[in-house]
């Protein structure tokens, strides 16, 4: 039975290196939950700085990796809090957001050598689990809106609106933060602690960066949703569908369900 070493001194600086980090970033998200993004700003600032240096010196490739997979979620958080300076966040600012966010994730990928297996490069079953992941992304999308009762980002249901929104979510923050959490944040975790704590610690990170809503609930709600969505990961190693399920939980978080009510107009 693998054990990964639990006594060892290895293992120990790899909880030490990795653990100083993440709970830097929860420190950080911790900060914007409490209403002080200025401080939060200049923490996740020397949290990118010091991942930068450390990737330099860094001699444990496994480290190194997680590193580089940590290293985007300040860049995530401060792209992401620069974007209400210039404008109000609607739709289209998820595409600012993420779009240029999509080519450091891509980079990272790419020079960290992960297999298509690893990053869940894959359509097959991909007709089965689109069905799939609509239902459990209307299911996962209710349960956060109960939690948080978000406002729509779009002005109605007419089909180019939807189809707008399903694309922004399923192909900019639903691919883009699904590479970032599961396809190499959970997977660098994985092989550093095992597959179920690197689910756990990828989805507390996932909740922490939903704390910008201000309660605790949606960083708890979005924790469950992380680790569910981790979990399917870890099972079908799938990016599609992972990517479909994310996507989907925006779609009627911030689309169908706003407007039609958690009933969507049948009650």
């Amino acid at each position: 039975m693998e054990t990964h070493g639990l006594e060892s001194p290895d293992f120990r600086n790899k909880v030490i290196y990795v653990g100083i980090p993440i709970l830097a970033i929860a420190f950080a998200e911790m900060l914007i939950y409490s209403g002080r993004v200025k401080e939060a700003i200049w923490v996740h600032t020397a949290i990118l700085i010091g991942l930068s240096l450390s990737i330099t010196f860094m001699k444990n490739e496994e480290v190194y990796k997680t590193y580089q997979a940590l290293l985007l979620l300040p860049i995530l958080r401060l792209v992401n809090l620069s974007m209400p300076i210039f404008f109000d966040i609607t739709l289209y600012s998820f595409v600012l957001i993420y779009a240029p966010l999509a080519f450091p994730v891509t980079i990272a990928a790419v020079h960290q050598h992960l297999t298509r297996g690893e990053v869940g490069i894959t359509f097959k079953n991909i007709w089965l689990y689109l069905p799939f992941s609509i239902l459990l992304g209307f299911g996962l999308g209710m349960g956060e809106y109960l939690t948080i009762r978000t406002d729509y980002l779009i002005p109605d249901l007419s089909f180019l609106n939807i189809l707008k929104l399903t694309l922004v979510m399923v192909f900019f923050v639903g691919l883009v933060e699904e590479l970032i959490f599961r396809a190499m944040l959970q997977t660098s975790l994985s092989k550093l602690f095992g597959a179920w704590t690197g689910i756990l610690l990828s989805s507390m990170l996932f909740g922490f960066m939903h704390s910008g809503y201000g309660t605790s609930y949606e960083v708890l709600y979005t924790f469950f949703v992380g680790a569910i969505i981790g979990y399917m990961f870890y099972k079908t190693q799938s990016l599609p569908f992972v990517t479909m399920v994310h996507g989907f939980v925006n779609v009627f978080l911030f689309g169908f369900i706003p407007h039609l009510g958690p009933g969507l107009g049948i009650l």
